[in-house]
């Protein structure tokens, strides 16, 4: 079985009209949402083997967040440059080319590609994942080249307002 951890970044901040798109960071209430979604990821028992991230500051900031919170190694963070302004082909080539020994990822990156990512798998279809909105999917395969014609069932979908 391969688990796909989906997260859309934190809310960022425009305040700094000189910064890059790229290089917005995450607003204080982007880090206080997040803080709700790691504890239900604590709760769910979420623990993957490898986290990897778009470049974009407020992505990289939110899975180190993520990844401090639940107890990974933030170190061990995989920035993919591919995923910053990826398409969903991006988004499946960075899957494919995971070494099958990893069966848990966490993929943190942008919205529209992740909404309409997470739009293939969830019942009903979502207009919009949330900043820090998180999808949970296990695929019934042993390969992650596989995974676009695996079984799969939706763990679970949640958003930081769904949260106390």
């Amino acid at each position: 079985m391969k688990q796909l951890i989906i997260v859309r970044h934190a809310k960022s901040s425009w305040g700094n009209v000189e910064l890059s798109d790229h290089d917005r960071p995450i607003k204080d209430i982007g880090v206080i949402k997040t803080d709700k979604v790691i504890k239900f990821l604590k709760d769910e028992s979420v623990n993957p083997d490898l986290i990897m991230t778009s470049t974009a500051v407020r992505a990289y900031g939110t899975a180190k967040l993520i990844a401090d919170g639940i107890g990974y190694n933030s170190e061990n963070i995989e920035k993919r440059k591919t995923l910053y302004h990826a398409g969903e082909d991006d988004i499946y080539d960075e899957l494919f080319s995971i070494n099958n020994s990893i069966n848990s990822v966490m993929l943190v990156a942008h919205n529209p590609t992740l909404t309409g990512f997470v739009n293939n798998f969830i019942s009903p279809k979502i207009d919009n994942l949330p900043t820090t909105g998180v999808v949970c999917i296990e695929f019934k395969t042993h390969s992650w080249e596989n995974i676009g014609d695996a079984k799969f069932k939706v763990k679970f979908v949640i958003f930081p307002q769904m949260l106390p």
